[in-house]
């Protein structure tokens, strides 16, 4: 396996099924942030590549973090939908980077896209809806 490219940390907040498919890493750039993985063999399928779940995980991973880190305090949210197109491959030791775009964070709905890339080669598009989540007191107020 390759080393970790310069600038990149492990993520800042993980959870337990993140750590499953881990490490994730992240790193700050002029458009926003860049999360990545080097795929290993439990990442891939029967053929050898990345499990297009795996791909849908860490984008959503990506549009999640980002979209809930552009805001101070950061904005609580989940996943309402998920769209993602695949246009290439990754295989075992490819440095997989999502970069992601912050379109809106309203008061009830977040809007994100990512492009995933190994190297110059762009492997996959994807689109996410989050709901908000209110605090409860604020929502009866």
């Amino acid at each position: 396996m390759t080393a970790t490219p310069p600038g990149f940390e492990p993520v800042s907040r993980s959870s337990p099924f993140a750590d499953l498919i881990g490490p994730v890493w992240q790193r700050a750039d002029a458009a926003g942030l860049v999360f990545a993985i080097r795929a290993e063999e439990k990442h891939c399928n029967v053929r050898g590549h990345v499990h297009g779940g795996v791909l849908g995980t860490l984008a959503d991973i990506a549009m999640g973090y980002s979209t809930a880190f552009s805001t101070r305090p950061p904005t609580p949210m989940v996943t309402v939908n998920l769209s993602i197109d695949f246009a290439g491959r990754a295989e075992k030791g490819d440095w997989i980077e999502i970069h992601t775009d912050v379109q809106k964070v309203g008061r009830q709905l977040a809007f994100a896209n990512c492009h995933l890339q190994v190297g110059e080669n762009r492997i996959a598009r994807a689109s996410a809806v989050f709901n908000v989540i209110v605090p409860a007191r604020e929502a009866t107020a």
